[in-house]
């Protein structure tokens, strides 16, 4: 097989590592695939956040025969309350709940840490033969019959295809000059894990307050992940509290129904934004999660649109292959687009539209929303639907999201 056949990914985070192994199954072993970000120096990952995986999702780590090493790590989120409050209100009405089954016995999502399904992917990477790169890809040039890679370490590559999973500041994006369209929100992410003196016996919780979502996601242990969302500055002099102050903010939040608690790292604020390209794909190019679209966190679903975004193009790429295609050429690629783009932007509105109906004082507005959360949480059919277009298992599923090897 010639050099030309190679499969270049820019990024090695989830989708990058996910996209690997998954052409590496599809494909076999004739075809090269390489993994190049400068990152993958830094092993073991000391990543401190967590990440909801929906059921879809980790029906694909198991297809990729990786979820068997981390489920030891994974925590079943078995049941969700919502609630709806202002921050000095003395009790939280529940306004809907969620039970946590997709199918029996099979929970909607689970809570990991990203150090160890990182850590695992690599690994499961290297053991399947992927070279893993510690450059970055610097520049690249397409011709009708090929991608020229330049990566950092004075490396050149021809390829058929190249990925960009390098994130929301994609650089392989920016110099394919595809433009991204969206904006800032007003707001931050506040992520810390907390550990708390009861067993949250797998509930997740979301208080919706009038600066945003409040969450408290289940971990293995007597410990939660938070994702707290405030105002961009007060997220700012939030994460900048002494610890004995932060321990006051965070408590008046999270309350005292898992008796006391602490803050077990650093909190972190991060910028909240949305954005999607305008194009997923240029010439013997291809856009996968964060590169692509970044959506608001109130749905838990960002990396979960990125593993859809992995799951649809191994599925387009492999099928080509089978039918002896060149893996770049245009009409692939535009498969895949017309396959995730429509999804994606459906996503980003509807959680746009979520946080603007939630993350306000408006009087009229809490009344509004409370009466459709109860409408919905006396409607078991609704529910299910939500239920089955939060795991991922809704509108046309690649095999790899339903558990089917490629």
């Amino acid at each position: 097989m010639s050099a030309q056949r190679s499969i270049v990914i820019g990024g090695g985070a989830f989708a990058g590592l996910a996209l690997a192994l998954a052409l590496r199954q599809g494909l076999g072993r004739d075809i090269p695939v390489i993994v190049a970000d400068p990152a993958l120096a830094s092993r073991p990952s000391r990543d401190p956040r967590a990440t909801a995986i929906v059921a879809a999702c980790r029906r694909l780590f198991e297809a990729l025969d990786v979820w068997g090493e981390v489920a030891a790590e994974a925590q079943p989120i078995l049941d969700m309350v919502v609630t709806d409050s202002k921050l000095e209100d003395a009790t939280r009405p529940v306004f809907l709940t969620f039970a946590g089954d997709i199918e029996p016995g099979e929970p909607f999502a689970h809570m990991i840490e990203n150090r160890h399904l990182i850590d695992v992917l690599a690994r499961r990477a290297e053991a399947e033969g992927i070279e893993l790169v510690t450059a970055a890809v610097t520049e690249f040039s397409s011709r009708p019959e090929g991608v020229d890679v330049s990566l950092s370490d004075g490396r050149m590559i021809e390829a058929s295809l190249l990925v960009a999973a390098d994130g929301a500041r994609s650089k392989l994006r920016e110099h394919a000059g595809i433009a991204t369209h969206g904006w800032d929100y007003d707001q931050s992410g506040i992520v810390v894990t907390v550990g708390h003196e009861r067993d949250h016996h797998g509930r997740a919780e979301e208080h919706f307050l009038p600066a945003g979502p409040f969450a408290i996601l289940p971990l293995t242990g007597k410990r939660s992940s938070l994702v707290w969302t405030e105002k961009r500055t007060e997220a700012a002099r939030i994460t900048a509290l002494a610890e004995q102050e932060f321990h006051g903010e965070l408590e008046q939040r999270f309350g005292l129904h898992l008796g006391e608690i602490k803050a077990l790292d650093q909190p972190r604020a991060f910028p909240l934004g949305y954005f999607v390209a305008r194009s997923f794909i240029g010439e013997r190019l291809a856009l996968v999660g964060d590169a692509a679209h970044v959506i608001h966190p109130i749905a838990g679903q960002g990396l979960n649109m990125g593993l859809k975004d992995v799951a649809a193009l191994a599925e387009v790429v492999v099928d080509a292959a089978r039918l002896g295609m060149d893996l770049g050429q245009a009409d692939v690629l535009d498969r895949y687009q017309r396959w995730r783009r429509f999804d994606t932007m459906a996503m980003g509105l509807a959680t746009n539209s979520l946080n603007l109906l939630f993350s306000n004082k408006s009087t009229l507005l809490r009344t509004v929303r409370d009466i459709g959360l109860g409408l919905v949480d006396r409607a078991p059919p609704l529910k299910s639907l939500f239920i089955r277009q939060a795991a991922g298992l809704s509108g046309e599923v690649p095999r790899l999201l339903k558990g089917e090897a490629l």
